[in-house]
């Protein structure tokens, strides 16, 4: 199963395919692909959305994911930041929609107790955790890309239980 990670964002998104197998030796896990959107921050609002949209696109053509695992919004400490992420998150949303890509939704908190067993763990023992499942890069310091692959680890581990996988 190829789980296609994402973190959303206007300014940046993150974006990982995870590939995941569960079978009885254990679970196996090898990152295919990760990186990060980076919309013009000097297009309009509009643009940025469009230029998100392609580019997930592109990506779900040419990695063909089974599933996606996207975090869910929370409350957001700066309130100027929440409205076009809310955005970003419903063209990203919209556009796995219109590829018929099942999508998964977690908050953080939840990608925080999967991966390290607590939910307020910060970046470092975030990015620590997905190390330890994963062989990823050293050249991945994005926290949203590290973000991405915490979720798409999530749902394989929340879909493990759950026997989505199969």
């Amino acid at each position: 199963m190829l789980i296609f990670g994402i973190d959303p964002g206007i300014g940046i998104t993150g974006y990982s395919f995870v590939e995941f197998e569960d079978n009885p030796k254990g679970n196996f896990f090898n990152l295919i692909s990760s990186g990060s959107i980076q919309t013009d921050k000097n297009a309009s609002h509009p643009k940025r959305l469009l230029e998100l949209k392609n580019d997930i696109n592109f990506l779900i053509k040419k990695y063909k994911p089974n599933c996606a695992s996207i975090e869910q919004l929370f409350f957001f400490k700066n309130q100027k930041t929440i409205i076009p992420v809310a955005q970003a998150r419903g063209v990203i949303l919209l556009t796995l929609e219109e590829n018929s890509i099942p999508m998964f939704e977690y908050t953080p908190l939840v990608v925080k107790q999967t991966i390290t067993g607590h939910g307020r763990a910060d970046k470092s023992e975030v990015k620590t955790m997905v190390k330890n499942y994963i062989e990823i890069d050293e050249n991945v310091k994005l926290d949203d890309t590290i973000d991405s692959i915490a979720l798409a680890l999530c749902h394989a581990q929340n879909a493990r239980f759950k026997e989505e996988i199969k």
